[in-house]
């Protein structure tokens, strides 16, 4: 007999960090030099930027001592929800040669250890689960769906609400989307003082870009097919 299988409804902190790294278009490198700020261009994103190596590896490459630095990103809403930070992430290690701001080559470094922090406190990620797990497929593709979703399609977001349990408050002011990968999508219940995310779960996870499409239309088709109120005001 196969052992049962709980399927995965939300990512694991390794896919998120693998997610912001692909989709982030900047980052901060700071080093005993002070903090620099570094636009990444290109397909990639940060990912691009960075090599990250176990320990040990650039030892024989380092003429200069240990260049202990830092890597900081963050990950920002796409949509103009309240409270846009979803997430920051480091990474440190030691580099390989002084940091060069003005390089477009991409920057090695000796992994020492990276973490997550979010509303719901810090996750440490090791080297193995970074490069084990493999990118999400709508990670360099969320903004653009989620705004499309939002400045196209506005009047389906409301309609998501039906799926929301248990109902939403009747003091809701606003939902738009907040997040979307290849489990399912985040929706944000605003109110007047506060705000709460909302996970909406994929029938089926998302293997390639285009099975987005159809897993966001059965989102929308069983909300057709509920009878909860969504109470948004109009």
């Amino acid at each position: 007999m196969r052992p049962f299988r709980v399927r995965s409804t939300t990512p694991t902190a390794a896919e998120r960090v693998r997610s912001i790294l692909a989709a982030a278009h900047s980052m901060t490198v700071v080093t005993d030099e002070g903090r620099h700020e570094v636009y990444c261009a290109g397909e990639g994103g940060a990912a691009g930027r960075i090599h990250l190596h176990e320990p040990g590896d650039l030892g024989h490459a380092r003429r200069t001592g240990p260049l202990p630095a830092r890597l900081e990103l963050t990950d920002i809403a796409p949509t103009p929800v309240r409270e846009r930070i979803r997430a920051r992430v480091t990474l440190a290690g030691l580099l390989s040669a002084p940091y060069d701001p003005g390089s477009t080559e991409s920057t090695c470094m000796e992994f020492a250890g990276a973490w997550i922090e979010d509303g719901q406190g810090r996750t440490d990620i090791s080297l193995d689960a970074l490069q084990e797990t493999e990118l999400d497929p709508l990670a360099t593709r969320e903004a653009g769906m989620l705004n499309h979703l939002v400045d196209s399609h506005k009047d389906l977001v409301p309609l998501l609400l039906r799926l929301v349990r248990p109902q939403v408050k009747s003091s809701l002011s606003r939902v738009l989307p907040v997040a979307l990968d290849r489990y399912g999508l985040t929706l944000r219940l605003e109110y007047p003082a506060t705000h709460q995310d909302v996970r909406l779960p994929f029938p089926r996870p998302v293997k390639d870009i285009e099975h987005a499409g159809p897993q966001i239309h059965a989102l929308l088709s069983a909300a057709r097919r509920s009878s909860h109120s969504s109470r948004l005001p109009a």
